[in-house]
């Protein structure tokens, strides 16, 4: 199992130090995440896999910023909605594709298909589609690592749906009970599917349950790129320091929604869930919405015109012949 020592990540969490602009970094790697969704959306448009794919437009400033917090032996763990996760780790896109076709000839042999897919070579351990599965998992990788005494935090992700569970709360008390460097990282978009939080359930204080638990809690916004890449990686240490776990909150929003017309009832709009979102093209890309909802549209903004129409050309140039 060493043999997943080595990073092969795009950007490990030295690359942060070494390069000279990190914006610029965060930049094109977020546009090389949306700009691949993009492309597999339009595969999806197009009926290329059999398997449910849940796309992450929205979501590619917490995948980028966890993806260069992590070090080289660090761990993590997904849910169902990973692609932005998967592909933050590997730049290569031709693999991925190949897993969602379920390819043998695929780097996992075509077994995994989206929901469950994993990449240890690339720290990706544990991927699973059962709500809140990845959580008591994640408390098993961290004290396997730390049983080997290994410098390493282990990343376990999920949504906000999740926190109706009981795994969650049972993953949080072991891994405090444990002293284990173990990230819960909920990304919370205000959706389970296609109702709103508070139409489903009382509200949930993450802040407070972390004082219960006396842990570090740390809310960061999935639309401000700079902050989320600051506040993981100063997150990422403090748990390594510490040996101790910690909750990150990240309120971020699922693009893609679309309006629906129920009989009897007036139109209303639904968040995206799964498959393709109709409205939504690679060619009109990267930026999906001129609204501070969308992570790219806000990083847009912070560098010069002509920088951000470079990057974008480079992030585009690898990935126009997917949909030749």
């Amino acid at each position: 199992m060493e043999a997943f020592e080595t990073s092969k990540s795009p950007l490990a969490r030295d690359s942060i130090e070494q390069a000279g602009e990190v914006m610029e970094t965060l930049a094109w790697e977020m546009l090389r995440l949306r700009l691949s969704m993009l492309v597999v959306n339009e595969l999806v448009k197009r009926r290329a896999f059999q398997v449910p794919i849940h796309l992450a437009l929205g979501h590619e400033a917490v995948a980028v910023a966890v993806s260069m917090a992590m070090g080289a032996h660090d761990r993590l763990l997904l849910t169902h909605r990973n692609i932005h996760y998967n592909i933050a780790r590997n730049a290569d896109l031709a693999a991925e594709i190949a897993e969602y076709r379920l390819e043998r000839d695929a780097p996992g042999g075509g077994r995994f298909g989206a929901m469950n897919l994993i990449a240890p070579e690339n720290g990706i351990v544990y991927t699973s589609s059962i709500l809140g599965n990845c959580l008591p998992v994640a408390v098993g990788v961290a004290k396997g690592r730390a049983v080997k005494q290994a410098d390493a935090v282990t990343f376990a992700v999920t949504g906000d749906g999740a926190l109706e569970e009981g795994a969650f709360y049972e993953a949080l008390m072991m891994a405090t009970s444990l002293r284990l460097p173990l990230i819960f990282l909920v990304e919370n978009n205000d959706w389970s599917m296609y109702t709103r939080v508070a139409e489903r359930r009382c509200a949930l204080d993450l802040q407070r349950l972390a004082e219960a638990f006396a842990i570090p809690f740390r809310r960061l916004s999935g639309d401000d790129a700079e902050a989320c890449l600051k506040g993981m990686t100063a997150l990422r240490a403090d748990v390594a320091e510490a040996q101790r776990p910690a909750i990150v909150e990240v309120t971020l929003a699922t693009l893609g929604d679309r309006e629906v017309t129920e009989e009897g009832k007036p139109p209303r709009t639904i968040n995206y869930h799964h498959g393709g979102a109709a409205h939504i093209s690679y060619e009109a890309g990267p930026i999906i919405e001129e609204s501070e909802r969308d992570p790219l549209y806000r990083l847009s903004g912070r560098l010069p015109a002509e920088t951000w129409r470079r990057l974008v050309a480079e992030a585009r140039a690898p990935l126009d012949g997917f949909l030749a």
